[in-house]
């Protein structure tokens, strides 16, 4: 990748340097949907890990709070959070209309219509109805945004409104599938200073012909140009030929939920996959991705088994204790340890 796409790229993701909160929250507008830390956060707030200059887990809480992050389920029922005034945008790219809703689909969108809001236990009593029969249409007509769950703090007994009720000025007709997915990749080419169509595949889930449909578009109407490595903003072009470029030094473990990690999950996981291992995060080597670390997971501190890299074996060992020391920091438990480098046993 060229050095200097590295560079913009790790301004532009706050990685260089750490944001403040006013930058921040732009970041995260443009990084959305915000998620919690793959394996250990469930639960939490969304965590824009490494790139902010104060503790943003407990800042998004604050968020949540104020409902100033609400919760949306996505395509393939991930769940994500985004800020309101971008609630028509997520709508546009992941409602799932229900179509033809079934008998018990009715049943519960009446009784929320009627008595709500209603936590799940209350749910079942109205009912009869099991709890674990219940989720499954919950979450269905969470995709067709009839409903919204108010997951405003950390609690399990959260209520579910009708949708209208906590958004009556949404207009979920305001924009089609692909103005949304133009207006989206435009942030998506912001921040990663340069994309090809399947990191925008890889992080956004929806088929590549609407990919490259919206990108053609952007292209077509001077927003978009393309380069050796994909596309960057028509404004970046210009922008580059003064831009002062550094070369970024450092080691980040990232998480599975990671922007960067997400938008390049499509060949990440088959380059540093194992056998016997699961990948717990991926290395971020000075700008690009260089390797993982891998264990096992379970409750409790997980096992960490081995270090896996790509860089040439005389700048791997040369770096031996920074990586491991990157590692070691996302890693929890007081006598946690990393076995293996590059397969061999540490002593």
């Amino acid at each position: 990748m060229n050095d200097t796409i590295i560079s913009l790229r790790m301004d532009r993701q706050y990685l260089a340097y750490p944001a403040n909160k006013e930058e921040y929250q732009e970041l995260y507008r443009d990084l959305q949907p915000g998620k919690h830390v793959y394996w250990i956060g469930f639960g939490d707030p969304p965590s824009l890990t490494f790139r902010a200059d104060f503790d943003d887990i407990e800042f998004n809480r604050g968020r949540q709070r104020a409902r100033e992050l609400i919760k949306v389920r996505l395509i393939g029922g991930t769940l994500g959070w985004i800020v309101p005034d971008d609630l028509e945008l997520f709508a546009a790219l992941y409602r799932k209309p229900l179509i033809k809703p079934s008998e018990r689909h009715l049943r519960m969108l009446d009784l929320i219509e009627r008595s709500g809001p209603l936590n799940i236990q209350q749910m079942k009593e109205e009912t009869g109805i099991l709890v674990k029969e219940i989720t499954p249409v919950l979450h269905r007509l969470q995709e067709a945004f009839l409903i919204y769950e108010d997951q405003y703090d950390g609690e399990w007994d959260r209520g579910w409104y009708r949708f209208e009720e906590m958004f009556p000025d949404a207009d979920l007709e305001r924009y089609t599938r692909g103005e949304a997915l133009k207006i989206l990749l435009r942030r998506f080419a912001f921040r990663q200073a340069e994309f090809n169509s399947e990191m925008a595949q890889s992080y956004y889930k929806l088929p590549a012909k609407e990919i490259n449909a919206a990108i053609q578009a952007l292209t077509g109407d001077g927003t978009l140009t393309e380069t050796e490595g994909g596309y960057i903003l028509c404004s970046d072009a210009e922008f580059l030929k003064t831009y002062q470029a550094k070369s970024p030094v450092g080691v980040y473990a990232m998480h599975h939920n990671d922007f960067l990690v997400k938008s390049n999950a499509y060949w990440l996981k088959e380059k540093f996959r194992h056998a016997e291992y699961e990948t717990l995060q991926y290395l971020l080597i000075d700008g690009e991705f260089h390797g993982a670390s891998l264990g096992k997971v379970h409750n409790g501190p997980f096992d960490l088994e081995d270090v896996i890299l790509d860089l040439p074996d005389d700048e791997a060992q040369a770096r031996k204790t920074e990586i491991i020391e990157a590692v070691l920091a996302v890693n929890y438990g007081e006598n946690k340890r990393v076995k293996r480098y590059l397969g061999e046993e540490i002593k």
